[in-house]
């Protein structure tokens, strides 16, 4: 009746998409009447919190920082959680309605992404106690579910809760009515996996999940398709990238050959600047650290763990190495994406890695583009069986049918080296003709020699194994052989 009763824009899509108004139907029940005031009630409240008007630049950033709501992972029937860090929050009038809000930007972010698919809602009561009971906030969270979002919620999986909160609870049960009741799942180390398997569970949940929610940017957005081969070319910048990719082969090509010639200038200068051993250190050492960090996933073990190491406009450094090895005993197909396709051309983007073996993937920025940390990449991965074969069409085919449970999904940050006054160091460099070397080409070539290293540590070990075995097989033949002649002595005797 009025028109400034809700927000135009929720009134027009109402009007449009079906999809959302059977959402409401099916949330109660196909009761008309309870529909219309489910409507009317979800209006307003959309209309009261401006949730179509909701980002991360009306929110504190404090909000985003402290990791207390997130998306990551699937649960075992292919359901986005939304983990609620209880641990994190704790009671304060002042910040409740900025909470709220997170609520909702979380929610509305999922729900226009993947058009309404509903959540599966993970607490996380771990290392909690009364001062982290806000029923307040809970009952807010509860109404999102029940008044304000239809047929948005698969189930709550709620982790050690505490007993002294059973009474707090019991207080909940009552505001979640009888379908929602039976949505929750109260579980411990010992059973969560019945609802969530262990590659999308913290260890302190009895996981393998290695994930850690951090900000900037946020920890879910979207990923664009996979990046084509050589990347994005337009049509000002066609012959530069062509050159690029044929220094990107050749660089490919020549690595292992300059690895040598590096280690030997290196050495050099370290005799040479012992006495500047202060100012080299405070280039690099974060920067080896973090190159010889190393993912240890069910599928692929990736390196670097966490972040590619890329120049500002400064330094200029454009290109950064990740390795990817095969750990199971079928072949794993990959892809490669980017909340930044624009910027970025990854080869190979979409291909797969024969069991036990490695793989380089060259990362390199389009043009005249800086790397910002706000970009992100995200490898999937998936066992392909030994009959499907893997060329692009069996890849496509591959992509387009496997599970979502199956895929291992991991994620790396982008890290932009800011440039550092000349020191002594790079003046003995020029001095005897070497070439400086920028902290990405060290990354590259250290990440490379660990690579090879490990390779030669594998054969090593197979060499030492069959020599083992060659050993066992002589002395049992001289045992054999022995044992012939005391039986044939014994005879003629």
């Amino acid at each position: 009746d009025k028109s400034d009763k809700y927000d135009s824009r929720d009134v027009e899509r109402l009007q449009q998409d079906d999809k959302w108004v059977e959402n409401y139907l099916i949330w109660r029940h196909d009761v008309v009447d309870d529909t219309l005031k489910m409507i009317d009630e979800s209006f307003q409240w959309r209309k009261e919190y401006t949730v179509n008007d909701l980002s991360e630049s009306v929110l504190p950033k404090w909000l985003f920082e402290i990791g207390a709501l997130f998306l990551h992972g699937y649960d075992k029937e292919g359901y986005k959680l939304f983990w609620f860090k209880v641990k994190h929050h704790t009671r304060d009038p002042k910040q409740q309605l900025d909470k709220k809000k997170l609520v909702a930007f979380w929610l509305e972010h999922y729900a226009k992404r993947d058009h309404g698919k509903p959540l599966t809602v993970v607490f996380d009561m771990a290392e909690t106690g009364l001062s982290h009971i806000d029923l307040d906030f809970v009952r807010f969270i509860v109404n999102c579910f029940t008044d304000y979002y239809p047929n948005f919620l698969t189930k709550i999986v709620i982790f050690e809760m505490p007993w002294i909160m059973n009474a707090a609870f019991k207080i909940v049960k009552g505001w979640l009515g009888p379908d929602a009741i039976s949505m929750l799942k109260f579980t411990n180390k010992s059973d969560v996996q019945e609802y969530i398997s262990g590659e999308y569970l913290p260890p302190h949940m009895g996981g393998t999940d290695s994930f850690k929610y951090s900000y900037p940017p946020l920890v879910d957005d979207d990923f664009q398709t996979p990046l084509c081969e050589n990347g994005p070319i337009t049509s000002e910048d066609e012959h530069e990238s062509k050159e690029e990719i044929d220094a990107d082969t050749k660089e490919a090509g020549e690595l292992n050959e300059a690895q040598n010639v590096n280690q030997k200038k290196m050495n050099s200068i370290e005799q040479i600047s012992k006495s500047e051993e202060t100012d080299k250190t405070e280039v690099k050492p974060k920067n080896a650290k973090k190159a010889l960090t190393t993912f240890k996933g069910p599928l692929l073990h990736i390196s670097p763990a966490e972040e590619l190491y890329f120049g500002s406009k400064e330094t200029g450094e454009k290109k950064c190495l990740i390795v990817l090895t095969n750990v199971t005993k079928n072949v794993v197909a990959f892809k490669v994406r980017t909340t930044a396709p624009e910027k970025y051309r990854v080869k190979p983007s979409n291909s797969s890695c024969e069991p036990g073996t490695s793989l380089d993937i060259i990362v390199s920025l389009h043009g005249g583009f800086a790397a910002s940390l706000q970009d992100r990449f995200l490898i999937m991965a998936a066992e392909m069986d030994q009959s499907s074969g893997a060329g692009g069409p069996e890849l496509t085919q591959f992509w387009k049918e496997v599970p979502r449970t199956k895929v291992m999904e991991h994620r790396l940050r982008c890290h932009v080296i800011e440039s550092s006054k000349p020191s002594s160091l790079t003046l003995k460099d020029n001095a005897f003709n070497i070439p400086a070397k920028t902290n990405e080409d060290l990354h590259i070539q250290l990440t490379h020699l660990l690579q090879i290293n490990r390779r030669l540590e594998e054969q090593m070990n197979r060499c030492l194994w069959f020599q083992q075995l060659s050993v066992a097989l002589s002395l049992l033949s001289v045992t054999v052989a022995a044992f012939c002649f005391y039986l044939a002595y014994g005879q003629r005797s």
